[in-house]
């Protein structure tokens, strides 16, 4: 991806690419390693701040790339400390990450893509529409920049990334890998793999391809109802990606990366809420280990869907419990500055 201007985003090209670039400039070969450890290392966002390069190099580098770091545009913070920035891409588009701290470590909630193709019925970025997929290094920028807001704002360091912001992960399958790589990579941000998950509304194919992938990092499956037709019509993506079709995709994952893999589940009010549905989201889990997250749902104008009363997701969670299945009930984070699950749609 590149600027409107004839320079290169030097970040979306191989330290090889740098390298027979230095060569041709007849720059030392070696200045290409110094250079990439600024980039993803050091997080430079300038040529300049590259002090270990003569003048006259990073003057090279600045006549022939640019680097299209991402900036923030805003950020609001919420009553109970989750942070939400907006984040202004180069060519003037706009993504939301979210901060979300806790005693003892901080979460970024990261953005795979402006917007999001899925329409999925209770969420805001399925209204706002899909725009285009972010490049590795965008979704690269965005930890980076929550990370240090956290010390900032938290004084402790970064300690796990969810990729549950705007988008749908494995529709973006490339980049969010590539970012996964760099975040993980001892020549990038060094960060463990098992800190990180990946969430998807579940396209089967995908979830096959990350177990060919080997990934290292956890998995995390929006699955909201385990009923086909009740699916249907909150996840117009279940028409190609059936329950059946799941379960067969999770268990190829599992049984290619030995992982136990995340259960999201929000609770709407009168649609998966009744111990019915309890009992068929407890005979999807059998095939499988799983932990399942039960979710307060966000409320988004106009979505026709509301929060199910908390004595039914006691209830509901005390039947999955009695299952012998590791359950736990996610409090909504930002909901009052539309940071919280479900909520992201650049306002």
């Amino acid at each position: 991806m590149t600027s409107s201007s004839s320079k290169k985003d030097i970040r979306v090209i191989s330290i090889k690419e740098i390298k027979e670039f230095m060569i041709n400039n007849n720059e030392k070969p070696f200045r290409a390693k110094q250079v990439y450890e600024w980039l993803w290392k050091n997080s430079a966002v300038s040529f300049e701040e590259m002090t270990n390069l003569s003048k006259k190099t990073r003057e090279l580098l600045n006549s022939n790339f640019v680097i299209n770091s991402i900036k923030i545009n805003s950020q609001q913070k919420s009553k109970d400390g989750t942070i939400k920035i907006a984040f202004g891409l180069f060519d003037g588009n706009v993504v939301e990450g979210v901060l979300i701290p806790s005693s003892d470590r901080v979460t970024a909630c990261i953005s795979s893509q402006v917007g999001c193709a899925l329409a999925c019925k209770f969420c805001a970025t399925g209204q706002f529409g899909f725009i285009r997929n972010l490049n590795f290094d965008e979704i690269y920028d965005q930890v980076v920049i929550i990370s240090k807001t956290a010390l900032d704002n938290y004084k402790i360091p970064l300690s796990n990334i969810v990729y549950m912001g705007m988008g749908e992960p494995m529709l973006n399958y490339k980049n969010v890998m590539k970012s996964v790589e760099i975040i993980t990579s001892a020549d990038g941000l060094a960060m463990s793999p098992q800190r990180i998950t990946v969430s998807t509304v579940g396209i089967a194919a995908k979830i096959k391809q990350l177990g060919d992938d080997n990934v290292k990092f956890n998995l995390a499956l929006s699955l909201h109802t385990a009923n086909n037709k009740k699916r249907n019509s909150i996840l117009p993506v279940n028409e190609q990606n059936s329950i059946k079709k799941l379960i067969e995709a999770l268990k190829y994952f599992h049984s290619k990366t030995n992982k136990r893999i995340t259960i999201e589940y929000i609770l709407f009010k009168n649609i998966n809420d009744s111990l019915s549905d309890a009992k068929e989201l407890a005979d999807f889990c059998k095939n499988f280990p799983v932990k399942i997250n039960i979710i307060e749902y966000n409320t988004v104008e106009g979505s026709g869907f509301s929060k199910a009363d908390n004595e039914k997701m006691n209830e509901f969670a005390d039947f999955m419990k009695s299952k012998n299945l590791i359950v736990n009930i996610r409090k909504s984070r930002g909901k009052d500055i539309d940071a919280a699950c479900g909520q992201l749609a650049n306002r």
